[in-house]
């Protein structure tokens, strides 16, 4: 079990790093906090609407596996105290 939390361990540091360059790709919508900053110049030649389609889905995915991770190292952890 220890082999496995760790490798559920590292994939989690990956899932992470990953994460959070994806959400840094996405385009701003406007009307945030970044607008104070001078973030509010918006290009209408930035990307296309299928690109940021498949940035989402992609993001998303590995939202959805960096918790089913996180929920994995959880139950080992149980399992393990429990024996």
């Amino acid at each position: 079990m220890d082999v496995v939390t760790l490798i559920l361990q590292i994939l989690v540091v990956l899932l992470s790093v990953v994460l959070i360059l994806l959400v840094l790709l996405h385009k701003g919508r406007g009307g945030g906090v970044s607008d104070m900053f001078g973030g509010g110049v918006t290009s209408s030649m930035s990307s296309s609407g299928s690109a940021q389609r498949l940035l989402t889905r992609v993001t998303v995915t590995t939202a959805v596996l960096w918790g089913a991770t996180i929920v994995a190292i959880g139950l080992i952890a149980r399992l393990s105290l429990e024996f």
